[in-house]
């Protein structure tokens, strides 16, 4: 792996790719350290520990959530944005026949989600700023400063945009899965700092750090194999005499993924169940907020079971707005191709969303069982505080695989042996 590095290295426009996705990540750093203007942070840090599932988003934003700094809300706005363009498309026809367009209809598409980022996180900012009254966090609590923070969120959130999307174009990788990429791993320093005080301290002993270390190695290696994980569909070609030329009579195959959704059914999940957690918590005094925190508090055994279902109807919902059998099967019959023993057309639509539900309920109940592993470790190892749980190990894992295999390419190209032997 180190001589691929330096061959990495070597290749002028690798190495370019390299530094410049290393430049936007560390000012996606420096901003998570820029507090908001008009805003007790220290009440804000306090406010975001009491709350497992406030942790958790502190995690993905990399500590700038916690911050309360200019990239506070991160890059969850766009990822809402993207979900619902993608939903819409299948729902508008315009933004279908878009979709059909190729580049020109793509960068349309991007222009529309950008447009949605904006009105989405300025929504967002006006729902944490009127959160801020009831918590005593804005230091003078009048409407322009209200407004001022809504606005700073805004900026910052865009501005994230724009960087994620420059990593795409200029850098190594997927800009926006980077930064939140980047953002759990600067976490982990503290983390590891805690767990050390927790030994010194006595909070803990070394068996349960041990546990924790096993357990995660065994995520680790579970999510390799699941993110790896395919269900591949033989699909035979035909042969065809264009001129004097045959095209064709090869033997292919359809890969369908055990994880086609990824970690948004996760994150979208997370979002729904913070919502009225959220709202409880404005009201803590009256009857409905007692009643809500005592029996769907983060951990319970309800708002577990919860979690799960909707991380598992998520996950059937994505997969199917982004694989749709029918045209699957289409475009194989239009290209002279068939399943074995499966009839083109709409039989072979049938066999590939039965396969693809059975290989998708895998998936799904992989992405639940890592959505709510850290309920079962804090049982296992009595380690409190510790965010970084299965979902911040799925999405740094299958982020690093993705990056791996672009420079991969990039290093075979050039006839360098890669990563992957």
């Amino acid at each position: 792996m180190l001589n691929s590095l330096r061959s990495a290295i070597k290749i002028d426009e690798l190495r370019n790719k390299l530094l410049f996705t290393l430049a936007m990540l560390f000012v996606f750093r420096i901003g998570a350290h820029i507090p908001v203007p008009g805003v007790n942070t220290r009440v804000f840090a306090e406010l975001v520990n009491s709350g497992a599932l406030f942790g958790f988003f502190d995690v993905i934003s990399g500590g700038a959530f916690k911050n309360f700094s200019v990239f506070a809300m991160s890059i969850t706005p766009y990822i809402n944005a993207s979900i619902i363009m993608q939903l819409l498309t299948v729902v508008i026809p315009h933004l279908e026949k878009l979709a059909k367009e190729g580049d020109e209809g793509r960068r349309k598409i991007t222009q529309y989600t950008r447009y949605l980022t904006v009105v989405l996180a300025f929504i967002q900012a006006i729902g944490v700023s009127v959160a801020l009254r009831h918590q005593n966090v804005l230091i003078v609590p009048t409407v322009w400063n209200y407004i001022l923070v809504a606005l700073t969120l805004t900026a910052g959130t865009a501005f994230l945009m724009w960087i994620g999307e420059q990593i795409t174009e200029k850098g190594i990788g997927n800009g926006i899965s980077l930064l939140i990429f980047a953002g759990i791993v600067s976490r982990v320093p503290a983390g590891a700092v805690r767990v050390t005080e927790y030994l010194q301290a006595g909070t803990i002993n070394f068996l349960s750090l041990l546990l924790l270390l096993v357990i995660g190695g065994v995520v680790i290696a579970a999510i390799v194999a699941v993110q790896e994980g395919q269900r591949r569909i033989p699909v035979q070609y035909a042969k065809r005499v264009v001129g004097r030329r045959v095209y064709g009579g090869q033997t292919t195959h359809l890969p369908l993924r055990v994880n086609q959704a990824g970690v948004i059914p996760v994150i979208f999940a997370s979002s729904i169940m913070i919502f009225p957690e959220q709202v409880a918590s404005w009201f803590s005094n009256t009857w409905f907020g007692s009643w809500y925190m005592s029996w769907f508090h983060w951990g319970s055994a309800a708002h577990t079971i919860i979690y799960a279902l909707l991380v598992i109807g998520f996950t059937y919902f994505y997969t199917a707005v982004i694989m749709n059998p029918v045209d699957i099967a289409d475009n194989i019959k239009k290209y002279g191709g068939f399943i074995p023993g499966i009839r083109p057309g709409r039989p072979t639509a049938e066999y590939i969303s039965r396969v693809m539900s059975r290989v998708t309920l895998a998936g799904a109940i992989f992405l639940a069982l890592i959505a709510i592993l850290p309920n079962f470790v804090l049982l296992a190892t009595r380690i409190p505080n510790i965010y970084f749980g299965g979902t911040a190990l799925l999405i740094v894992v299958g982020v690093a695989l993705d990056t791996m295999k672009q420079v991969e390419s990039h290093l075979l190209m050039r006839s360098y042996q890669g990563f992957i032997k």
